[in-house]
């Protein structure tokens, strides 16, 4: 049994409550948690905002530890070892997307952190708002020494959620790339676009963010909604990464790709409203491509890339006693950019 925080109903919030961990398997790694970030798609889980929570649910899937433990034949990680958890801690293993090393696209379906079916003994998987968790090695990467643990919890979401696509679609040294949105994912894609060697433009429709996104290391920055600054950058750009999670127009930012421009879309999950123009596609042979995370390789790329690059998320610390609250900051938008728990916090209660 370990502490965890959980939340019982759609209503309840989270609240303290003990978990079971399984006993390890041969290719198991036992972790104590140090860190856990914070992402939305843990209220929407916690809130059922997509329907099939099953409760009690444990959130995180940004999760940073020290191994305490490994299963008998585990030979890549050794006790004291960082390491990191991210979104996925299981799947199928034998169809060519995870013979790919692109577990996050199994066929079978991939295992999630929390909220998941245990492939081995059918148990619901809790996440990382906890002191411990046991996950297979496969499922495990190693976190480089230079990064700061705390800083380097969210790059396990909201780091692959943008490195993946960049670096599928192959973005390169003297590419111009616009970033769509400026929170928790798009600060990221920002500072991984820059250390490809990209020239990038922040969109967004706040004057106020101006400001910051030069900050974050952005060389220009549009505000979408100004008519005449989006007429000056059409047909400018090699590619669009989209991190805004709600609904809006595509269009107007199609029209800012050169002929065969991408426009990547990692933060919409809903149908895309207002409908999208087809001549703006046709006629430029332009493309609207989609991404997940990324596979354990790549998040493993990921890291080390971070690592040489001095690359993290810029994080407010945070108690577990302080989740409710932090959720309803993070409605607001007022969090930059992402909150990371302290295990601590948990331990000591």
């Amino acid at each position: 049994m370990v502490k965890a925080y959980a939340a019982k109903s759609e209503t309840s919030g989270l609240a303290e409550h003990p978990i079971e961990r399984r006993q390890l398997r041969d290719d198991d790694v036992a972790i104590e948690i140090d860190y856990c970030g914070v992402c939305h798609t843990d209220i929407h889980y916690v809130e059922n905002d997509w329907g099939g929570t099953v409760y009690p649910v444990v959130p995180g899937h940004e999760i940073i530890g020290r191994v305490t433990e490994v299963g008998a034949k585990v030979t890549a990680y050794k006790p004291g070892d960082t390491v990191g958890v991210g979104c996925l801690v299981d799947s199928c293993r034998d169809c060519s997307a995870c013979h790919d090393g692109l577990e996050q696209y199994c066929l079978n379906g991939m295992v999630p952190t929390y909220n998941g079916e245990d492939l081995h003994d059918g148990s619901v998987t809790y996440g990382g708002y906890s002191e411990g968790i046991v996950v297979s090695d496969r499922f495990v990467v190693k976190v480089p020494e230079s990064l700061d643990p705390a800083k380097a919890a969210p790059l396990l979401c909201a780091g692959i959620t943008t490195y993946s696509p960049l670096r599928h679609y192959g973005v390169k040294k003297g590419d111009k790339v616009g970033v769509i949105g400026m929170g928790g994912l798009g600060h990221m894609g920002v500072k991984f676009a820059k250390a490809l060697g990209a020239e990038v433009t922040i969109f967004t429709r706040s004057e106020s963010k101006v400001k910051e996104a030069k900050k974050q290391g952005a060389d220009h920055v549009v505000i979408s909604t100004d008519e005449q600054q989006m007429q000056d950058v059409a047909e400018s750009f090699d590619f669009m990464l989209d991190t805004v999670p709600v609904k809006h127009d595509l269009n107007p930012y199609l029209n800012c790709l050169k002929y065969d421009g991408t426009h990547i879309i990692v933060g919409l999950l809903e149908s895309v409203e207002p409908p999208l123009e087809a001549g703006a596609l046709v006629l430029k042979r332009r493309v609207i491509a989609g991404s997940l995370i990324g596979g354990l390789p790549e998040t493993q790329e990921m890291l080390d890339f971070c690592g040489e690059h001095g690359i993290h998320c810029d994080v407010e610390m945070l108690d577990i006693e302080n989740i409710n609250e932090a959720y309803e900051r993070m409605k607001k938008g007022d969090v930059k950019y992402r909150f990371v728990i302290d295990m601590n916090s948990l331990k000591k209660k």
